[in-house]
């Protein structure tokens, strides 16, 4: 894995790059005030509703909600992981991106002699099907499977001969270049010295990664032989925990059909597009991992799992909904496609035809059907204690969910089940969508909500948006360690800009990626709201900050005082509940 890159060079980056310029150059902006509008490149719209602040250095989308930081646009308009979307702007910025202890990962020093060689092997074995004596051999096997010449061309379908040295005779002409080979898992070194070709006697089908390189291959062998499938090992280039056959080819396709339809195997993948479903991928003889997740979601806000319907198919189906739990917010969708035992998608498809197997698609389950449907079958619904023990199942899988919507109607769902409140149920589990619903738990900016926004709210959105508010009022943002609701994440924002004063909103939301408020924070930086117009905001905070300021104190009051009643306080206890009624008999000027 490639070292981390340091928090202050992040921080530099974004406070350095225009994000205007990085969407511009993308998606043409034009002025409208103080901020830039375009159509909004996520979804399809006449109106333009996408706002870039140059203040912010933040991006809006009042149609779909998509909005972040110049990182965020990366990742989300050119598919890129976080890595990838730094080492973007960094090349824009003419930087070079550190990283701790060194980069191991994507591109190691060699990189380039790497994606030759890879990209040679792939013309290689793309003429040995046309070329080699055996090919014949290949070529009935694919005609064999119903593939045609059209669509193997498409997918850049090879062969690699039998035998030990075709590729490295082919391409390793000296020491150095064999060694390479080994280094992108094309040869193997032998133990008592040499080295062989990896793959022998199989159709290969290359892996491309999401800018089109081929970074590793697949073989399926012909005829007998174990393993049926072989894949590239772990190498700098390829990590199989991360790629996914078919995601580039098939980005376009995804984008338009709104989802993207995991398989198991390559041939699916390759079948499916035969027949027009070109927006399936497979993972790489892998379970399909949180890292595939986030870059599938990147591409489509669904992702339908393709599974057998025997016990294997249903134990991956319940891996790959435990991994999905934890990325489903902001709208993402998760379905579960169970065919019948015995077929796989490759078979069915050719035996059914396109449309119905798109209706099946179609009739896919629902990730929360699926889950219910699992659990209720482990108890008796009937029992109490069966509906208790289905609470107890659901408790540490519904935990994973981040706080929202998605997680509130799981929550009232379990409570249908349980015969019982879905306000007790949340409480009983304790349910991180109820601690902070004031943040996470319904739409916020919208103007939907009946009840004003909480002080707490507010004064995050305030240093969000104005992060300058904090060196302002520096002295006023120590507040007492008390539970109300909110005031933890406040704290860790307060903690944040005093830590790396100078942050601009973009900068600041950074620090926050991959924590559980991530998403909140993001909206709360595109709340609009009468009290964060730039005009009076100052005020507007010595008033919030003077609000939490009294409630966090009558808190601390009436904890000491009920300790006080159960088990008595210790002298300095004693000591701060004597100031604290002080205070509140004689409330200090604010200065």
């Amino acid at each position: 894995m490639a070292g981390r890159i340091p928090r202050q060079f992040i921080d530099d980056l974004v406070t350095r790059t225009d994000i205007v310029e990085v969407i511009d150059a993308r998606v043409p902006l034009r002025k409208a005030g103080k901020d830039y509008k375009a159509c909004c490149p996520f979804h399809e719209e006449k109106t333009p509703s996408f706002t870039v602040s140059a203040d912010k250095q933040f991006f809006h989308c009042f149609g779909c909600g998509k909005h972040g930081t110049a990182i965020g646009f990366l990742m989300e308009y050119e598919h890129l992981s976080f890595p990838e979307a730094v080492e973007e702007l960094a090349r824009q910025a003419g930087l070079t991106v550190p990283y701790e202890g060194g980069k191991s990962g994507a591109e190691p020093q060699a990189g380039a002699e790497l994606w030759e060689l890879m990209r040679e092997a792939a013309r290689f074995y793309r003429s040995q099907l046309r070329e080699h004596p055996d090919a014949p051999t290949a070529v009935e096997y694919l005609k064999g499977r119903g593939i045609t010449g059209e669509i193997a061309k498409e997918f850049e379908l090879g062969f690699a001969p039998e035998g030990w040295d075709h590729l490295l005779r082919a391409l390793g002409k000296d020491e150095a270049t064999r060694v390479a080979l080994v280094a992108a898992g094309l040869a193997v070194k032998k133990e008592g010295g040499g080295y062989y070709d990896r793959f022998r006697a199989r159709v290969m089908f290359p892996i491309h990664d999401h800018r089109g390189r081929v970074v590793g291959f697949g073989g399926r062998v012909i005829g007998g032989g174990e393993p049926k499938y072989l894949n590239s090992p772990e190498t700098p280039l390829f990590h199989k925990g991360r790629e996914l056959y078919g995601l580039f080819r098939g980005r376009d396709a995804i984008k338009n059909e709104n989802r993207v339809l995991v398989v198991e195997g390559y041939m699916d993948v390759v079948a499916l597009a035969q027949f027009g479903i070109d927006y399936a991928v497979a993972t790489l003889g892998t379970a399909t991992t949180r890292e595939h997740l986030e870059r599938l979601f990147r591409h489509a806000p669904e992702v339908v799992f393709c599974f057998d319907g025997d016990r294997a198919g249903r134990e991956a189906a319940w891996r790959a909904l435990d991994v999905a739990l934890p990325v489903l917010h902001e709208g993402r969708q998760v379905s579960f496609l169970f065919l019948p035992e015995g077929e796989d998608p490759d078979t069915l498809v050719r035996k059914e035809g396109a449309e119905p197997f798109a209706a099946r698609l179609r009739a896919a389950t629902p990730l929360p059907d699926y889950l219910f449907q699992t659990l209720a079958r482990q108890v008796d619904l009937s029992r109490m204690d069966g509906r208790a023990r289905l609470v107890e199942l659901a408790r540490p899988l519904l935990s994973k969910v981040p706080p929202g919507v998605l997680h509130e109607m799981l929550v009232g769902r379990l409570a249908e089940f349980a015969q019982m409140g879905a306000d007790k149920l949340a409480a009983l589990l304790r349910a991180p969508a109820r601690v902070s619903t004031s943040f996470a738990g319904r739409p916020l900016g919208t103007g939907s909500s009946r009840e004003p926004p909480s002080a707490v709210r507010m004064a995050i959105a305030m240093l969000i948006q104005y992060p300058r508010l904090a060196a302002a009022r520096a002295g006023r943002l120590d507040f007492l360690d008390v539970s109300l609701r909110g005031l933890g994440l406040l704290r860790e924002v307060v903690s944040v800009l005093r830590e790396h004063p100078g942050l601009n909103t973009a900068a600041l939301l950074e620090h926050f990626r991959g924590h559980e408020q991530e998403h909140a924070l993001m909206r709360l930086a595109s709340w609009q709201h009468p009290a964060l117009e730039p005009d009076g905001v100052e005020a507007e905070f010595e008033g919030v900050v003077g609000q939490i300021g009294r409630a966090v104190t009558k808190e601390r009051t009436q904890q000491l005082i009920q300790k006080e009643k159960v088990s008595g306080l210790s002298a300095d206890e004693k000591r701060e509940l004597s100031r604290l009624l002080a205070e509140k008999l004689h409330p200090a000027a604010p200065d």
